[in-house]
């Protein structure tokens, strides 16, 4: 197990520099190319299908080719459960990938460098690599760089204001003044938390937060890096969860709820004032503005980090969090890595930061955050004790997916909080 690409990463470490090169001085093998009359055409695949972004995404495309005659760029944006559980896993086997696209850390990342999908990236993007600090660590293997996150954040709740203020509820910071919020938002007539378990991962993200709030950072760091499950702290997370479950926190019909599709997902129910709240990562915001009316984030919205549980062994300012990065398939032109390295750019940076899509990598373009909540999420990484990548990603996928099957499991009242365990453990045994 390699320890470089599931270590944590401490939030707080200022990037060490800035993206090399400004879109008018990367002159690029694709231009070259153009001159002698061979069009060169990269494919990029990416996560982007609703909010500001895939609108960033399409201006970054046209004005490489601006500068690259040559050189075509065929974006697509896939909704994220299909990107990473079928699209590019099924085009790395088939052995017809995208040359640019989304890459995972974690298990996911290590399986793909061992079957030589992606390339090396140091050689070609030193400085970029540098330019993002201490989050680049998820995405290397055995100190070889993989893929270079494009945004890092965490986990947190994602809340309506207003209907906080009408039910008399402040923010809570610890989690029974949570539990204590949902009994008072469900008195005031609000439904308290949107939840997508119709899509699995949501769900499993309750479990995860449990977990890291109730096992030691030590437990966390031998789980991550032996497999080993045996601390009594992972059965305890089921344990919370299914008494949580038991003050019916959720939506009706959660189970079959998707998290981030149409005005009906658990995003669009927050989006629309039909949920008080709703756990989810740094996204989404953009998600949420991307599922109103006039698909603008409503002013209303707001966000507070996961409190701690009071007594528990997890660090009760731990968060739990990641990113999206992209990288370059194992056979991917040279120009590839000159579009990564102008995605990354300090100007592209900060035009991400500013659509309020999420929180950039590049330290420099962070004051070009305008979104409020952004920016709490921002001071709210800032202030973590340290930050544990997503668990099914930290994990790998074999794993992950018996734990997220287990979790789900329990949220429909059909496993135990033992079984979820026990799911994982004879998922290791199986590596």
């Amino acid at each position: 197990m390699n320890t470089r690409s599931t270590m944590r990463v401490f939030a707080g470490l200022a990037a060490a520099g800035l993206a090399a090169g400004a879109l008018a001085g990367c002159a690029g093998g694709g231009g070259d190319e153009g001159d002698s009359g061979d069009e060169v055409t990269i494919t990029w695949w990416h996560n982007a299908t609703s909010g500001p972004l895939p609108a960033v995404w399409e201006e970054v495309a046209a004005e490489f080719e601006e500068a690259h005659p040559g050189v075509k760029v065929e974006q697509t944006g896939y909704q994220n459960e299909e990107l990473q559980r079928t699209l590019i896993p099924n085009a790395l086997a088939a052995g017809d990938p995208p040359d640019l696209f989304q890459v995972w850390p974690g298990g996911e990342l290590r399986d793909q460098v061992e079957n030589g999908y992606l390339q090396p990236l140091d050689d070609a993007l030193g400085d970029t690599i540098s330019s993002v600090g201490a989050t680049i660590n998820p995405w290397q293997v055995d100190g070889v760089t993989y893929g270079v996150p494009f945004t890092f954040g965490i986990e947190g709740f994602w809340y309506n204001t207003d209907q906080f203020d009408e039910a008399g509820v402040e923010v809570p910071t610890t989690f029974d003044q949570l539990v204590d919020a949902v009994g008072a938002l469900r008195e005031a007539g609000f439904t308290p938390i949107a939840v997508g378990a119709g899509d699995g991962w949501p769900a499993a993200h309750w479990w995860y937060q449990f977990a890291l709030k109730s096992c030691s950072p030590e437990a966390l760091a031998t789980a991550e890096t032996e497999f080993d499950f045996s601390d009594e702290c992972f059965v305890e997370a089921g344990e919370q969860l299914q008494e949580f479950l038991g003050i019916e926190p959720f939506q009706d019909g959660f189970l079959g709820t998707p998290a981030q599709q149409g005005a009906g997902s658990s995003a669009g129910l927050v989006a629309n004032g039909q949920a008080s709240m709703e756990l989810m990562g740094h996204w989404n915001a953009g998600v949420i503005g991307g599922l109103t009316p006039d698909e603008q984030v409503p002013p209303f919205l707001g966000w507070f980090p996961v409190p701690g549980i009071d007594g528990a062994d997890g660090d009760p300012t731990a968060a739990l969090g990641g990113g999206d990065g992209f990288g370059c398939s194992a056979d991917a032109p040279p120009e590839c890595a000159e579009l990564l390295e102008y995605i990354m750019s300090e100007e592209v940076q900060k035009k991400f930061a500013a659509s309020g899509s999420g929180i950039p990598t590049v330290a420099a373009a962070q004051d070009s955050l305008e979104d409020a909540n952004l920016k709490m999420v921002a001071e709210g990484l800032s202030q973590a004790s340290f930050v544990q990548l997503w668990l099914d990603t930290a994990f790998g996928t074999t794993v992950g997916n018996a734990m997220n099957e287990g979790i789900v499991n329990l949220f429909a009242g059909t496993g135990t909080p033992e079984e979820i365990v026990q799911k994982m453990q004879d998922a290791a045994a199986t590596l």
